[in-house]
Order: structure tokens, then C-alpha cells, then sequence
């Protein structure tokens, strides 16, 4: 590799030459194999006189070509590598292959994660804060646009600033949820949302409220010294998805790191009806929040995994019977 130095008659970086936002391409060192074009989804490359050459006009950045080249002649110019210099432990840069890790502590990672309610009140330090974020933007997401955010809360005051502005929500959606009368009329003209609501939450949400009201007792962050709020950008192919598939690896990267969470839903619907509250973070309006974290040190432990619900299964081998009726009546007419 060569580095242009200014008022020097060197040569110039190789891969420093693409367009901005195209990958680049070492000539000296591609051996043609031809692997870029295999693993990129945007067709952005082509064999020219036994060389890769970039001759398409789209580039998703996912970084596949150059993780694949065996000889690191591509460079994708919009991939930032620092994303994965962790301060807090180290990371092997080698690609793990299909199936070299070890399922079953996969799994038991996935199983002895659990949502914790019980925290110390010892501070998280922001190091740790970070490095679980940049674990969560290895997620996949749609087109690879990674439209995600992390606004942190990094102390107890904030997320108690943050619950005390829930909790006013909550109030005045209870207040509403007493009236018997009002309640029944939106039943009526077709809302059964707040009956719903009455039914379901009311009598746990006073609870809450009360808690904190007379013994400042936090059932709503159960007394978590951190959060983060994980939110996307509204114009992402699918937000949502993406941003509870980073929240996903950063509830298991915490527990590795022994770490508690929570995710606290409760929020997220205050902030869906009163986006007061999502621009009091300082979240702008073309983000929308979907998940809330609740972060901390754990005081709790288990012996053994917990279990779960028999999931429902399908095989969509075969055309459902429904299908099957409705084919046949067709083909009668």
C-alpha cells in the first residue's frame, strides 16, 4: 500500500481513487478471482481483462467483498472499522465459518438471559455503554441502511427524569380509564381501546404510581441505573425490525458482559401517543423509538435456565385446506 503525502512525489493510495460511496479496487493486488462478485448483492463489480473492476453505480456498504477478498484488494470507502474496536474487551477480526461455534453455549447464553428487576445502583460506565452499542449495530438490516439510534440514559437521574415524565402519562391516561361513561361511549362508536386498557393495565399501572408517589419506589426501571433508547429512522425500507434486531444482540452482549436489562415497554407506548416525551431526549421527529433498555448491574441470580411456552410451528409445504376448498370451488365454475 502506498499514502499520497502532500508536497511529495509519492504514489498514491490504490484504493483511493472510487467515487464516494463505491468500493475501491487494488489492480496490483487482485488475483481475479472473481469472489467479490459472487457475495455482492448490488452487482457493483465485473471481471475486466482478468481483474475485478467497480462498474456498477449502486453499493449496498455492506462490506461483503472486502471481508471476502483473500488478498484485501477491495476497500469499501463508506465502512468504518472502528465500529469494531472495542474499549472494553477484545474481538478476534477473523470470520468465524458456518458452524465452527459452539451451539449449545449459544444457546445456553440465549436461555440464561433473562429481564432483570432487580439492580444495583453502582453506575455503568459509558465504555461499557458504547461497547454494547457498537455490539448491536453488527445486526443485519434491511438493504444494510443500519438506520438505527442509541440516545442514552447514562445515569439515575436521567432515567428518572425519564420515568417521572411516563408516569405523568400514565396519570392522566388512568384519570381517563376511571370514567365509566367514557369508556363505554368509545366502546359504542367503535374504540374499545380505553375499556381494553381499564381491564389489562389500570389497576397495575395505579400501583406503580403509587409506589413511586408515597416510597419513591421504581417499578417502572425497577431501579436500573442506565438506559437507551433504541430507536430508527422513519424513511428505513423496515425500522422496526432493524432496530429490535440490534436491541436483540445488545440484551445478550449484556448479560456476556454481566450486565441486567429489561426492556421496558411501557415507555415505548407512552412515547408512540405523546411524542412530547420522545423530544425531550432530543430524538428528532424523522426517528421513532422502539425499544427501551433498561440497564444495570444485576442483584439476582438463578439455578438453572427458565422454559418457555411450546412454540407453534408450521410446514407451508403443502396448500392450507382452506386453499385447497376454495381452488376447488373456483375450478366448478
Amino acid at each position: 500500500m502506498y499514502t499520497a503525502v502532500k508536497g511529495h512525489d509519492e504514489k498514491k493510495d490504490p484504493l483511493a481513487t472510487a467515487a464516494p460511496g463505491l468500493p475501491s479496487v487494488d489492480a496490483g493486488q487482485c488475483i481475479g478471482c472473481g469472489v467479490c462478485l459472487s457475495v455482492c448483492p448490488k452487482a457493483t463489480f465485473s471481471m475486466v481483462a482478468g481483474n475485478a473492476q467497480v462498474t456498477g453505480s449502486e453499493c449496498l456498504a455492506c462490506d461483503h467483498c472486502a471481508a471476502a477478498c483473500p488478498t484485501g484488494a477491495i476497500r469499501v470507502n463508506a465502512v468504518d472499522l472502528s465500529t469494531l474496536a472495542f474499549g472494553t474487551f477484545q474481538v478476534r477480526h477473523r470470520w468465524l465459518p458456518h458452524g465452527r461455534f459452539d451451539t449449545a453455549a449459544l444457546v445456553n447464553l440465549m436461555a440464561s438471559r433473562r429481564s432483570c428487576r432487580n439492580f444495583a445502583s453502582q453506575p455503568v460506565d459509558r465504555a461499557l455503554i458504547e461497547d454494547l452499542i457498537r455490539v448491536g449495530v453488527t445486526a443485519p438490516s434491511g438493504t444494510n441502511c443500519q438506520p438505527w439510534t442509541f440516545t442514552v440514559l447514562p445515569d439515575r437521574p436521567a432515567v428518572d427524569r425519564l420515568g417521572r415524565r411516563v408516569g405523568d402519562f400514565f396519570r392522566k391516561m388512568n384519570r381517563m380509564a376511571e370514567k365509566g361513561w367514557l369508556r363505554t361511549g368509545l366502546t359504542l362508536l367503535g374504540k374499545p381501546e380505553l375499556a381494553a386498557y381499564y381491564r389489562d393495565y389500570y389497576a397495575s399501572i395505579q400501583r406503580g404510581l403509587d409506589a413511586y408517589a408515597t416510597e419513591k419506589r421504581d417499578l417502572l426501571f425497577h431501579g436500573a441505573p442506565a438506559a437507551i433508547v433504541v430507536a430508527a429512522r422513519n424513511d428505513a425500507s423496515c425500522p422496526a425490525e432493524d432496530a429490535l434486531l440490534a436491541t436483540g444482540n445488545m440484551l445478550l452482549a449484556a448479560h456476556a458482559m454481566g450486565l441486567g436489562t429489561c426492556l421496558i415497554g411501557f415507555v415505548i407506548e407512552a412515547m408512540r401517543r405523546e411524542g412530547q416525551i420522545v423530544r425531550t431526549l432530543g430524538i428528532p421527529r424523522d426517528e421513532t423509538p422502539y425499544a427501551v433498555i433498561a440497564l444495570g448491574w444485576p442483584e439476582e441470580t438463578y439455578h438453572r435456565i427458565a422454559g418457555r411456552q411450546p412454540p407453534t410451528i408450521r410446514y407451508a409445504d403443502t396448500p392450507a385446506p382452506d386453499t385447497l376448498a376454495a381452488a376447488t370451488t373456483s375450478g366448478r365454475r
